[in-house]
């Protein structure tokens, strides 16, 4: 093992813009040496070194810090754009004595693809253009190894490549555009906004990422802090209401802000917001309104505002009366949408009275910026002159209100009082006078031209005690017609007209067994007339029962009486109800009486007085027949009459049955063919039940019929058709005329009728009906003249000699 190894094993020389990479001299003398070129590369590093040296300011000389060297760290410029490849540096081994045995092998980051290696000589390539800010250094690693056995001579060497910055980039604002807001009115070098832009090349090496902030548009306004980028005003008193909004233009520059250098820029959009800096003020000193006096309180009578510049609560106004003759008769408000003063009517105005009003109005900001006090007072006043127009105001009554009385039941034509009015306007035109009728819907009172109010009936208190009409004032000559109402309240004054009656109508229940001198009753009388305090209802019995044997009266002086039983042994069964007469008394004036008629009725009672019955029916039933038992002897006989009612219904409808015996059923069975083939062989004839009762199938039997017992003879011809006929269809019309006329047919016809051949046709027809008999008496000597089709049958018929079964078999 070498004892140098800051040098590493390999020696690489690197060549990049004129810089020499070399082991600093506390390296000694190694085993590994360096190529005599690197001589060259020292020479080009210390003439750069040089240069640097000079480029400072005028007038200052740049002194370099001295620095070690370190051999494993190599530069090579970004976005090279030459038309070789870039050495980065050389690679030698001491064991190598170029004869090309050994091969320089080149591994790590970009080996092979960005960085490649002659592995001869060492020489390492970059082979494409690099950019720091993608990536800005790369780690390789280099070792020599035997070329024919690639065993390794030296342990690996790891070295980086680093990848040297150029200005390529400018500086970009990545949150802009930006949004400002700063007070109006602000002093100058107040901070506004900070912006901020960056730039992707390396700030540690050179002014690549220095960055210089100016300002491109908003002069004389605002101003920037070239180092920092903090946007700060520039100008006093900057108005908001002269202005609001400002677009400035910043721009940042790298290199330092020197010639050359990339720049970028930014748009700060700044928005002055609003402090309370203005005074309301009204537009007119004086306002003029006008008031009609018929205005009722609470409608408007005008408007006003004052403008004040200033935004939100600083512009807010609130107005308030401060002065004037009208301050008791009108009020002031605010309209909370357009913030406007409104002056209403507080009480009624009267041109005859007063024509004119004044009133002071002020409007001051409740919300004042201490900062500027001085710029006061923030408020103003204006005067509103209010005048009164004169207006046609209905009559006015005299009086508030009107009651009077009247007597019920005086004559049509009483009195009942006098409504006045007058114009109150300075015409003072008469007044008219006139009741409304929905007011006075039975037409009770009139009223004159005057205002005297009378009766045109006369009134009954009892049925209407108040009569609360409106009388109208109406303006004679006005145009458009002007009226007032007024409410006159009449009462009806009692006069005793009613007698009294008693209060309750009700029948008293006695015992039978009450005792003499029970007091049964207690009565008490009403009147529908006014009771005075002194007043008092008086009762006694009516001259005719006055000596009655059952009962008696006494009067109690306090409005009541008592009824008494005068003997006993009352019985149900004797009388059930007494009527006793009772006359009453009012007493008043002129006095009142009536007979009203008490009723008392006997009831059944137990040991105990207490009611066990008022009816009188349990006694006139029979003895030792209940009610319960009487109801269930009447119904048992309902039921029984009932069941006789519908057992003689059910006997008169009851009749024969619909469908006669099948015996007696005659009628004959028609088979028809309309084809050569089966001939009598052929059975499916139609069913023969069906012709009987087409209903009974279904079970039902709509109804019965008598068969009748006259019977007739047969019509000659019905039982047998010309032997040389060949029309089937008269035929069937000759059968059914015969069954119509036939008496003892049933009152239902089976028709079936079955194609045939027509009229005209040489087979004629090939009904079998009159073949009744096994013995055939028929001539069948026709069929041969019917065409060969017929021959067969012909031969089987024609002989009279044979039966139909010998033919047959």
């Amino acid at each position: 093992m070498r004892k140098q190894q800051g040098c590493g094993l390999l020696r690489v020389l690197l060549l990049l813009l004129g810089v020499s990479v070399v082991c600093t001299a506390a390296l000694g003398t190694g085993s590994h040496r360096l190529d005599h070129r690197n001589h060259k590369h020292r020479h080009l590093g210390h003439s750069l070194h040089k240069h640097r040296q000079r480029t400072g300011k005028e007038g200052q000389v740049l002194h370099r810090s001295k620095r070690g060297w370190v051999w494993n760290q190599f530069f090579v410029i970004e976005e090279y754009t030459g038309p070789d490849p870039v050495l980065v540096g050389r690679l030698h081994s001491d064991v190598d004595s170029g004869d090309g045995n050994i091969k320089y092998i080149l591994s790590g980051e970009g080996a092979g693809t960005i960085f490649v290696i002659d592995d001869r000589t060492g020489n390492i390539h970059a082979t494409k253009t690099l950019d720091r800010e993608e990536q800005a250094q790369y780690t390789l690693t280099a070792q020599a190894v035997a070329r024919d056995t690639n065993k390794p001579l030296e342990p690996p060497s790891e070295f980086i490549v680093k990848v040297q910055d150029i200005n390529d980039n400018p500086p970009e604002f990545l949150h802009g555009p930006y949004h400002a807001r700063v007070p109006e009115m602000s002093n100058v070098g107040t901070s506004v906004i900070q912006v901020t832009a960056t730039d992707a090349d390396d700030p540690t090496y050179g002014n690549s990422a220095r960055l210089v902030y100016s300002i491109l548009q908003g002069q004389p306004y605002f101003s920037v802090e070239p180092q920092t980028g903090i946007i700060r005003t520039a100008l006093p008193n900057m108005d908001r209401e002269a202005r609001q909004e400002y677009d400035v233009v910043i721009q940042a520059k790298d290199m330092g802000g020197h010639m050359g250098g990339l720049s970028g820029t930014t748009e700060v959009r700044i928005t002055l917001t609003d402090v309370n800096d203005n005074p309301p003020k009204f537009p007119q000193s004086v306002y003029t309104m006008s008031v009609s006096e018929d205005k009722v309180p609470g409608e408007e009578v005008g408007r006003l505002k004052a403008k004040d510049l200033d935004l939100g609560e600083n512009g807010l106004v609130a107005y308030r009366l401060i002065d004037g003759d009208g301050m008791n008769v009108f009020e002031l408000t605010t309209d909370s949408e357009t913030r406007e003063a409104v002056i209403k009517l507080k009480k009624h105005v009267d041109y005859e009275t007063k024509r004119g009003y004044s009133l002071k109005v002020e409007g001051s900001n409740p919300h004042i910026d201490s900062r500027f006090l001085t710029w006061g007072p923030y408020k103003d006043e204006a005067t509103i002159k209010i005048s009164v127009e004169d207006a046609d105001e209905p009559p006015v009554f005299i009086a508030p209100s009107y009651t009077y009385e009247v007597e019920e039941n005086a004559p049509a034509g009483a009195v009942v009082g006098r409504v006045h009015a007058k114009d109150t306007d300075a015409a003072n035109n008469p007044v008219s006078y006139m009741i409304p009728r929905y007011t006075d819907l039975e037409k009770f009172f009139s009223i004159s031209e005057d205002g005297l109010i009378t009766t045109t009936k006369p009134l009954d208190r009892e049925t209407q005690a108040w009569h609360n009409i409106s009388v109208s004032a109406i303006e004679i000559g006005a145009y458009p017609s002007v009226w007032s109402s007024m409410r006159v309240n009449i009462k009806v004054k009692d006069v005793n007209d009613n007698p009294p009656e008693l209060a309750s109508n009700n029948e008293v229940l006695m015992c039978e067994t009450v005792s003499p001198g029970k007091v049964i009753e207690t009565v008490s009388a009403l009147d529908k007339d006014e009771m005075d305090h002194r007043q008092h209802f008086s009762f006694s019995l009516a001259p005719e029962v006055a000596h009655n044997q059952n009962f008696s009266l006494t009067d109690s002086r306090d409005s009541t009486a008592s009824i008494y039983v005068l003997r006993k042994g009352f019985s149900r069964l004797t009388q059930d109800v007494y009527f006793l007469p009772i006359e009453i008394n009012d007493n008043g004036f002129p006095p009142m009486s009536s007979t009203n008629t008490l009723t008392i009725r006997v009831c059944s009672c137990d040991s105990k007085d207490t009611i066990l019955s008022c009816n009188v029916e349990p006694y006139v039933l029979p003895a030792g027949l209940s009610t319960g038992a009487l109801i269930a002897i009447l119904a048992c006989i309902v039921i029984l009459l009932a069941i006789v009612v519908l057992f003689v219904a059910l006997r008169r409808q009851k009749k024969e049955p619909l469908i006669v015996f099948e015996e007696e059923d005659i009628r004959e069975n028609i088979i028809t063919y309309d084809d050569e083939g089966g001939g009598e062989e052929d059975t499916e004839a139609f069913d023969i039940a069906t012709l009987q009762n087409p209903d009974g199938a279904n079970g039902f039997l709509p109804r019965k019929d008598i068969k009748p017992e006259l019977q007739f003879p047969l019509r000659p011809g019905m039982g047998r058709s010309e032997a040389n006929s060949v029309d089937v269809d008269d035929f069937i019309k000759t059968r059914i005329a015969d069954a119509d006329s036939d008496p003892t047919a049933p009152p239902y016809d089976s028709i079936q009728i079955y194609g045939y051949e027509g009229r005209g046709s040489l087979a004629g027809s090939l009904s079998s009906l009159e073949s009744v008999t096994t013995e055939s008496d028929l001539d069948y000597d026709y069929l041969q003249s019917w065409g060969p089709r017929f021959k067969k049958l012909a031969d089987l018929y024609g002989t009279k000699d044979c039966s139909i079964n010998d033919r047959i078999s």
